[in-house]
């Protein structure tokens, strides 16, 4: 959820500069992208040998690999949209923006798919959607009406 909305804040900065670039935008979203999940692997790694007092195993690197992976699907949408404006069908501000929409979509299916998974029925699922969506607007809000 994190990296969704670290994310989100990002394209809406970048849909808020003077005049984004397709390279700088996409370079930007992949970085960030990269840097979060990174972050994430440090974070276990350290956590892991405060914990136990060792370095992780070969396989308890791949369980971790395989973990955080999803992070790097936060880039996807934005990545896509920015190539659809790369062939001239959008606007980059545009493309920049709806990828913002996308990834409160992406918080809002994330929230109500863990709100099933935690077994507490599709109504506490519907709400945790609403709670997590909040959240992304909130950030876009937030950014949108401060500025950058």
């Amino acid at each position: 959820m994190y990296a969704t909305i670290t994310l989100t804040a990002v394209v809406v900065a970048l849909a808020e500069t003077a005049h984004p670039e397709l390279l700088e935008s996409a370079l930007t979203v992949t970085v960030t992208a990269l840097g979060i999940w990174l972050a994430t692997l440090v974070a276990d790694e350290q956590s892991h040998r405060a914990l136990t007092g060792r370095s992780a195993t070969l396989q308890e690197i791949r369980a971790a690999l395989y973990v955080s992976s999803p992070l790097l699907l936060t880039a996807v949408g934005p990545l896509a949209l920015i190539g659809v404006s790369a062939l001239g069908a959008l606007d980059l501000g545009t493309a920049l923006l709806l990828s913002a929409a996308v990834e409160v979509v992406a918080l809002f299916l994330w929230g109500w798919r863990t709100g099933l998974r935690m077994g507490n029925g599709p109504l506490s699922a519907l709400l945790s959607g609403i709670v997590d969506t909040v959240i992304g607007v909130s950030v876009i809000a937030v950014k949108l009406l401060a500025g950058h």
